[in-house]
């Protein structure tokens, strides 16, 4: 399977639904997928062990109609006995639902599996999105929506909801790490970070930035001395500032973009935790306004 999926002859575009507004996979889909060897019942159980981990939004049971609606896309049948529909009908997972499950799925492919699903769920957004809902989604039909600006709007919105609020869950390491990386990248200026725990990591993260960088840490920090000097003789766009009055982590995009980290940039993914921009701006100009005399 890891080598059909590296050659694309499984299509896991295919496997995604539309059901009650969401974009779905059944859980045998996902249990074929990722090898599981006990099919379902390897996903049941690893998401009994976390169920605190998967509210309603991330994943559901079928209703007999919706899966007779798959079926019918897929050109099967299935007959249900009267009084058996619990026991025969699936649970699908969200996207959401697919990202939290492959943190708890352990099988010799499940990462390149969970990457090539993401990747899948992406292509299926911009598919829907650029065809406005008035096509076929994975041989399933879709009803036709009264107003396709309000979808494209809707689609807009989610989108930027996504770029400003982003919540990273235990064992997402690389993701946040990536997520933080990009953030700085969109910097032009100057790009001040304020996090009391910093260490060796933030100067990888920073060294290919063309643009002036202002770390604001605690006396006595992770990040030594020598460990600044070094870094400046190579590359000279780090001012450090030294302070005890920040508890949070923020990073300042152009004195205009401050995101809220919930998480040291050097623990990033170690324990669930969020980015977030600051949208108030009485707040956001407030803080700015101490930062900046903090440092000049």
């Amino acid at each position: 399977m890891k080598e059909l999926l590296v050659k694309d002859d499984v299509i896991v575009e295919n496997m995604i639904y539309e059901i009650r507004g969401q974009q779905v996979m059944l859980d045998s889909d996902l249990a074929k997928l990722y090898q599981c060897k006990n099919g379902t019942k390897t996903i049941n159980l690893a998401v009994k062990r976390h169920i605190n981990r998967f509210p309603e939004r991330f994943m559901f049971r079928l209703t007999r109609e919706e899966y007779y609606e798959i079926l019918r896309s897929q050109s099967e049948t299935l007959e249900l006995k009267q009084g058996e529909y619990s026991k025969y009908l699936p649970y699908v997972f969200t996207e959401q639902g697919v990202a939290m499950l492959a943190t708890i799925i352990k099988t010799e492919v499940a990462e390149v599996v969970s990457i090539r699903i993401m990747d899948a769920f992406v292509y299926m957004r911009r598919y829907f999105k650029s065809n406005n809902f008035s096509n076929r989604l994975t041989n399933l039909e879709i009803k036709t929506l009264d107003h396709d600006n309000k979808i494209d709007k809707l689609f807009d919105a989610l989108e930027t909801k996504k770029q400003i609020n982003e919540i990273y869950f235990k064992g997402q390491i690389f993701d946040a790490y990536s997520k933080i990386v990009d953030i700085f990248k969109t910097c032009k200026n100057e790009l001040i970070i304020i996090d009391s725990y910093a260490d060796k990591i933030v100067l990888d993260m920073i060294k290919n930035l063309n643009i002036k960088v202002i770390l604001i840490v605690k006396e006595n920090a992770n990040l030594k001395t020598i460990d600044i000097d070094k870094y400046n003789e190579q590359y000279n766009n780090l001012k450090i500032v030294y302070s005890n009055d920040f508890h949070d982590r923020y990073f300042i995009i152009d004195r205009n973009i401050i995101y809220h980290c919930g998480a040291s940039i050097n623990h990033a993914g170690s324990k669930t935790f969020s980015i977030n921009i600051l949208e108030d701006n009485i707040i956001k100009n407030s803080l700015l306004k101490e930062i900046l005399l903090l440092i000049y």
